[in-house]
């Protein structure tokens, strides 16, 4: 089974940055990509960016691109998330998660982080 667990959230103003780190333990063969969810309360988990774990494909959600970047050490097993220029909307709680296709949905996740909340003030 894989463990990811995240760190590197906290509360920053609007405009300010945050990196995001998920380090990854156990047998992840099968994982097309890692990826990073969020979720606001009240509403629906979504996607947010995801890396092959070559690094040479990723994929952002369109209310981020621009903005953030997701990159790994792939020797470490972590992946980061650097998000710049944080909005208001950006806060929520942030999960790694190891999905079977690179597809930013829930139901194609394997595994999931424990999640880590991130609160940009306006």
């Amino acid at each position: 089974q894989v463990q990811l667990v995240e760190s590197g959230g906290g509360s920053v103003q609007a405009g300010g940055s945050l990196r995001l780190s998920c380090v990854a333990s156990g047998y992840t063969y099968g994982t097309a990509c890692f990826a990073w969810f969020r979720q606001a309360p009240g509403k629906e988990r979504e996607g947010v960016a995801a890396i092959s774990p070559s690094g040479r494909n990723t994929y952002y959600a369109d209310s981020v691109k621009g903005r953030f970047t997701i990159s790994q050490d792939k020797y470490k097993n972590t992946r980061y998330l650097q998000m710049n220029s944080l909005k208001p909307e950006d806060t929520a709680v942030y999960y790694c998660a190891a999905e079977t296709a690179c597809r930013l949905y829930n139901d194609y996740v394997r595994y999931w982080g424990q999640g880590t909340q991130v609160n940009v003030s306006s």
